[in-house]
């Protein structure tokens, strides 16, 4: 073996296991952009650190990762000051490349200043009422604040979102650009669980579809974000057009059940 196989050999070797799940999502990745025609500079790879530890996502950065998912504001709250340094909002902030932290988790309106302090954006807003929440949290905060909206393309009772077809959806799309303080950026989803490859696929497709649709009927929207595919499904999202994927438990392992506050 020559000097560069050794040093391949002996950095596989020392790989934590966050590095080597990292390794294996993005050939996973890549081959399903090439499976659809696509760079793989079109998808970006949001990293799922909910109910996991500071300490965690200190590490993924290291390894290059940027956009982080969490679900709870109280529970990313406790992690948010060892993060400090790693933020562009830090007080201290000294990366060169700051990690971005993103709400996509359902959120109660009366929780929006505190999201807004906290987040660096929210992928899940559902109601109008939200959406006002989070316009005058952001004015206060003096900024303005990526958004996206939730859409509820399955029928589970559990899942949140706006029903693609109804008047909230439809006036919400209308008013949406007078928020000054909001930065819509596009769609998000949930495929339903444990359900065909093929009820998966058009739950992705129907997203793009409405995206296009929109796209037309409210031109002063950018709706130019798809976020959908997660861990067992993303390579079928990426088939259908995401933009974004959220990867939580493909890179960090089965996560416990999460038990503090919401």
């Amino acid at each position: 073996m020559n000097d560069r196989g050794k040093a391949v050999a002996a950095q596989t070797q020392t790989m934590t296991p966050l590095a080597e799940n990292l390794e294996r999502v993005e050939e996973a990745i890549t081959q399903a952009c090439r499976n659809a025609g696509r760079a793989r500079s079109e998808v970006e790879l949001m990293a799922v650190s909910k109910t996991y530890p500071a300490a965690t996502i200190v590490e993924a950065a290291g390894l290059g990762l940027r956009i982080f998912g969490e679900n709870r504001v109280q529970e990313f709250a406790a992690k948010a000051k060892e993060l400090s340094s790693l933020r562009a909002s830090g007080i201290n902030a000294a990366a060169d490349q700051p990690i971005l932290i993103h709400l996509i988790g359902h959120l109660q309106s009366n929780k929006s200043q505190r999201a807004v302090e906290l987040f660096d954006a929210i992928d899940s807003v559902d109601s109008m009422r939200l959406a006002e929440r989070l316009n005058e949290a952001a004015r206060v905060s003096r900024k303005r604040l990526p958004v996206l909206l939730e859409i509820k393309l399955s029928p589970e009772e559990t899942k949140a979102g706006l029903a693609p077809d109804s008047s909230e959806a439809a006036q919400m799309l209308e008013r949406l650009p007078d928020l000054e303080h909001l930065h819509v950026q596009g769609l998000m989803t949930i495929a339903p669980f444990g359900v065909a490859e093929d009820v998966t696929r058009t739950c992705f497709r129907s997203l793009s579809e409405w995206r296009d649709r929109w796209s037309v009927s409210y031109p002063r929207l950018r709706l130019d974000v798809l976020s959908m595919g997660m861990s067992g499904d993303f390579a079928l999202a990426i088939a259908e057009g995401a933009t974004r994927i959220r990867v939580g438990t493909a890179l960090f392992g089965k996560r416990k059940p999460y038990t503090g506050p919401a």
